[in-house]
């Protein structure tokens, strides 16, 4: 029985994880957390019976102890309680489905704990990355990548030797607004903005993969992963999501994960790794798949890609620069505060003011994001 620990189960990756869970008997959660969604909470829990329910704020989890106050369950809330269900003693595997900078604080303790990751917070890597992987080799933790792009990628690497990569093959769908130029994003909504043409994902991460922000940060991310020179890593456009990713290695060979895009794939393969097992999805019909197209991404109007690989590149606080103004101008665009192609104007705005830290610890990586957020609230 492997038992799991959930961060951020009411959100899409975690959701979708509960799912996988449905499916498996010989799988077992034992905690689970949200940000705000009482109800989802109250109603995860009395499915699946964990030890322990967090949720941030403390009035709601005063009101989830009333609503739970029938079961065995203890509810915690805070920073605190997000590392208490991290470092569950019972937990094997700790899945961070959280968005955002608050992952990275609970992902050090469970690494610390000895648990291993079902990482599905690429904000973790990409700004603490140089904390993170060292951590986990030093506590012989495994790091088992949830990101579709990523899980195809490991499962390529398999029974390879890291000196043979030539080159990792990031794929991107590019989004909803692939083929459009500069003034064609020029006002445009929300709801195109959510609008993916594949995947079905929270509303943080589509506009991220509209921006192709998404992309820089799995770009980041996959540097961490799989200890390679960002100039070692390209991304494809391939529009129908069937290529997952790719590696290249120096003889030559290509080896792609191909797969219908379903984010369950990726969730069983990091939690029942090393086994496969059945899913209950629609397998790819190669009598109807007649091609799979590629194309470059376009730079100039999806800024958000270049500039991340030039954070990645600067290196040092520069990630978390990135990211932060990233995530408020996001959360702006998403209250409709800003326009689309503001996104990339807070996140150059900030990138250019900033001047670079050194391998940064976890205090000045968070003092940082605060920097950005404080700047950009002040110019509002």
């Amino acid at each position: 029985m492997k038992k799991i620990a959930i961060l951020g189960s009411t959100g899409s990756i975690g959701t979708q994880s509960l799912d996988v869970v449905r499916h498996h008997e010989d799988l077992q959660v034992v905690a689970i957390s949200a940000g705000k969604n009482v109800s989802l909470l109250e109603q995860q829990a009395r499915e699946f019976h964990p030890d322990l329910v967090a949720i941030w704020d403390e009035q709601d989890a005063a009101d989830l102890r009333v609503k739970l106050s029938d079961l065995k369950i203890r509810v915690v809330s805070g920073m605190e309680g997000m590392i208490e269900l991290a470092t569950h003693p019972d937990a094997d595997i700790v899945v961070t489905a959280i968005v955002g900078m608050i992952g990275i604080r609970p992902t050090l303790e469970a690494i610390k704990a000895g648990k291993d990751i079902a990482l599905a917070n690429k904000e973790t890597l990409v700004t603490a990355g140089h904390l993170v992987m060292p951590l986990a080799r030093e506590k012989g933790v495994q790091i088992l990548p949830v990101d579709s792009e990523h899980c195809a990628i490991f499962q390529c690497l398999q029974g390879s030797a890291h000196k043979d990569i030539y080159k990792l093959l990031i794929t991107a769908s590019g989004g909803p607004f692939r083929g459009k130029k500069r003034a064609d994003l020029e006002g445009v909504t929300v709801k195109q903005a959510l609008a993916h043409p594949n995947w079905s994902m929270g509303a943080k991460i589509t506009i991220d993969s509209a921006t192709l922000v998404n992309k820089g940060l799995e770009v980041m991310e996959a540097r961490w992963l799989f200890d390679v020179d960002l100039d070692d890593i390209q991304v494809v456009v391939q529009p129908k999501s069937i290529i997952h990713s790719m590696v290249e290695y120096r003889d030559g060979a290509v080896i792609a994960q191909l797969a219908p895009p379903d984010m369950r794939m990726a969730i069983q393969y990091a939690l029942k790794y090393p086994e496969r097992c059945d899913m209950d999805l629609p397998h790819l019909d190669f009598t109807q798949l007649r091609e799979i197209v590629f194309d470059v991404p376009d730079y100039d109007t999806f800024r958000g890609l270049p500039m991340a690989i030039e954070a990645g590149k600067t290196g040092g606080s520069m990630p978390v620069v990135f990211n932060a103004a990233n995530e408020w101008a996001n959360a702006a665009f998403l209250r409709e505060q800003i326009q689309f192609l503001d996104i990339y104007d807070r996140i150059a705005d900030c990138m250019a003011r900033h001047t670079v830290i050194g391998n940064p610890d976890l205090e000045t990586i968070l003092a940082t994001e605060q920097e950005v957020y404080a700047y950009l609230n002040s110019r509002a």
